[in-house]
């Protein structure tokens, strides 16, 4: 599964790349309910995109955004006030008497204090980095989609619930950021071959097991230890991930987009560092063919997703950072 991407969060590369117009009201809308509280994390090469466009059309969108890095460094700035005197509780305790709850408290107290001055150090700066645009389970991202005749772009979850599904099954199967190729007509029928579309992305991350990575037995004694590997195409370049979207509805809910990457059993060297499943590149000449799926043809659908033994590369893997 694609556990995470590296992904197109800027959403101008989509316009200056492929014409895509931008869903600016579903943009707004995000950002309005993040800051009204709503748990919705998006990469934060997102945010910078609107921050940095002179556009006017997008300066509401970016006011939200800075509203919303504002209330979060004065919430972070509180928190390590309240872990400091958490901290200097634990250490006079700890001068009158050594117990094993004073240390752990000093222990969380630390740690709390560190993550929450490296977020801080985050949402501050300037300077971009790769990961800015990393994308995981639940983050939003730009997904490309064809509507009313051209390309849009729109934000959507990425982990995706089909329409009639209930909100139970974001848990009951946490899995559904990605769509098995082989479960296309069944989990996943009520979208595929009616809404699709594509995510531009440079690399992916899997979750695999050290000794399988190493491709070497475990050794007697040694427990099973998890990696992360990152997954880039060779030579470099910017892959258009096929995948399924939904726009979940229901009485009194906040409505959802939500989109899932379509994956399919893994090239040699993938199955070789130790994962079963791999994302499909769709071949750039049938963008828009899959973008606009006919439900009465899902050979072609299929045909397009099969294309990928054409165009699909050799994955180099590593561990990530």
């Amino acid at each position: 599964m694609c556990y995470s991407a590296q992904t197109w969060a800027d959403y101008r590369r989509y316009t200056r790349a492929y014409g895509a117009d931008i869903d600016i009201r579903e943009f707004y809308r995000l950002f309005v309910r993040r800051n009204g509280g709503a748990k919705l994390p998006v990469p934060k090469a997102l945010e910078d995109a609107f921050l940095n466009d002179p556009d006017s059309k997008m300066a509401e969108i970016a006011t939200l955004i800075r509203q919303h890095r504002e209330a979060e460094a004065v919430r972070l700035q509180q928190l390590v006030f309240e872990q400091k005197a958490r901290l200097v509780e634990a250490d006079r305790q700890l001068v009158q008497k050594l117990t094993k709850k004073w240390s752990e408290e000093r222990r969380i107290a630390t740690d709390k204090i560190e993550g929450a001055l490296q977020k801080l150090a985050h949402l501050n700066r300037a300077q971009p980095r790769d990961s800015d645009s990393r994308i995981y389970p639940g983050y939003y991202l730009p997904v490309m989609i064809w509507e009313d005749g051209r390309r849009v772009l729109r934000p959507m979850r990425y982990l995706c619930r089909p329409p009639g599904k209930p909100e139970a099954n974001d848990h009951r199967f946490p899995g559904t950021y990605n769509a098995r190729m082989t479960s296309l007509e069944g989990y996943w029928s009520g979208v595929f071959g009616i809404t699709h579309g594509v995510v531009l992305a440079s690399a992916f991350y899997e979750h695999v097991n050290r000794h399988r990575a190493e491709q070497r037995s475990l050794a007697e004694g040694e427990k099973v230890e998890d990696v992360i590997l990152e997954f880039k195409p060779r030579p470099e370049h910017n892959m258009l991930l096929a995948c399924v979207w939904a726009h979940w509805t229901a009485p009194g809910k906040e409505d959802l987009y939500s989109v899932a990457l379509v994956t399919d059993d893994p090239p040699p060297e993938v199955s070789q560092a130790g994962h079963d499943r791999c994302v499909i590149p769709i071949d750039p000449s049938n963008l828009d063919a899959w973008l606009q799926p006919d439900r009465n043809n899902l050979a072609e659908s299929y045909r397009i997703l099969r294309a990928k033994e054409a165009i699909r590369p050799y994955y180099e893997h590593r561990i990530a950072a």
